[in-house]
C-alpha cells in the first residue's frame, strides 16, 4: 500500500468525504469506525472509482483496547500510516448534571484518549521515517466554553491545544500536525447530539461535509496549525471573543445553545 492515510469515524460525514479526498490523490486508506457495513460498502466505491487498496478495520473507539488493536492490526498487515486523520467524535446536548455519566466516559474516551493513544502510536515511525501528516478533526468550540455541552466543548479544547503543542515538538522531523475547526457541517452530528432545535440551527447556515474535509485536507497538505471552514467564525474567534467580558461570552453562547426561543414578545 501507498501513500496511507487512516481516518477514523470514515463511515459517514466528514469522515467519508476526507476519504474521498484522498482516494482521488490515490492514496490508499485504511477506513475505521464502528459500522462495518458502511465501511465495506465505502471501500467497494473508493476501490472501483479510483482504484486504489483499503482496508477496513470496524471498532468502537470508545473501548479501552481499541486504538491499541487498531495500531496492532495494521502492524501485522506491514502497513505504514503516512497520514493519521481522527476524526471520530460525537457530542450531547443538555444540563452537565442530567445527562449520563456514561456517554460522559464515552465520550471522553473517543474525542480525547482514543485520539491522544492513536497519535502516540503512530507518531514515532513517522519520526523514523522523517515524514508524516497528522489531521485532527476538533472544532471552532474548542475556543470557548459550552454551556450545555460542557464536556463536547471541553473535549475539543484539549484536541486544539493538544495539536498545536505536539506540532511545535515534531516541526523539525519533516510532520505537520492540523487541528480543524470546522463550524457546523451538515452531518449526523445534529441529530445524534440534540441539537436540531437549537437556536445556533436556527441562525448559522451548516457547511457541507464535502466542503469541510477539502478545506481540512488541503490545509493539511499544506502543514497549516488551524484550519477553519468558515472566515467569520475565524473572524469572530481570533477578534471579537477577546473584546468582550468573560460572563458576556457565557451568557451569548448559553443562548446560542439553548433550544427557547430568542424572542421575546
Amino acid at each position: 500500500m501507498k501513500q496511507v492515510a487512516l481516518i477514523t469515524g470514515a463511515s459517514s460525514g466528514i469522515g467519508k468525504e476526507l476519504a474521498y479526498v484522498h482516494a482521488e490523490r490515490g492514496g490508499d486508506l485504511v477506513l475505521v469506525a464502528r459500522r462495518k457495513k458502511e465501511l465495506t460498502e465505502l471501500k467497494q466505491e473508493l476501490k472501483s472509482a479510483f482504484h486504489i487498496t483499503a482496508v477496513v478495520i470496524a471498532k468502537d473507539l470508545s473501548a479501552p483496547n481499541a486504538a491499541h488493536e487498531i495500531f496492532s492490526e495494521t502492524q501485522s498487515l506491514g502497513i505504514n500510516v503516512e497520514y493519521l486523520i481522527n476524526n471520530a467524535g460525537f457530542g450531547g446536548y443538555g444540563y452537565f448534571h442530567e445527562r449520563s455519566l456514561d456517554d460522559y466516559l464515552d465520550m471522553i474516551h473517543v474525542n480525547i484518549i482514543s485520539l491522544m493513544l492513536l497519535t502516540r502510536l503512530y507518531l514515532p515511525g513517522m519520526i523514523e521515517r522523517r515524514s508524516g501528516r497528522i489531521l485532527n478533526v476538533s472544532s471552532t468550540a474548542s475556543f470557548v466554553p459550552g454551556p450545555l455541552q460542557a464536556v463536547y466543548f471541553a473535549s475539543k479544547a484539549f484536541v486544539t491545544s493538544f495539536s498545536q503543542a505536539i506540532a511545535e515538538e515534531v516541526k523539525d522531523k519533516g510532520i505537520t500536525v492540523t487541528a480543524l475547526c470546522p463550524g457546523m457541517v451538515d452531518t449526523e452530528f445534529v441529530e445524534l447530539s440534540g441539537m436540531g432545535e437549537s437556536n445556533i440551527m436556527k441562525h448559522q447556515k451548516p457547511s457541507s461535509p464535502e466542503k469541510t474535509a477539502r478545506i481540512g485536507y488541503h490545509d493539511m497538505m499544506k502543514g497549516k496549525l488551524l484550519s477553519f471552514d468558515n472566515r467569520m467564525l475565524k473572524f469572530s474567534i481570533n477578534w471579537l471573543v477577546q473584546l468582550f467580558p468573560r460572563k458576556t461570552i457565557l451568557k451569548i453562547l448559553r443562548k446560542t445553545m439553548d433550544k427557547k426561543s430568542t424572542h421575546t414578545s
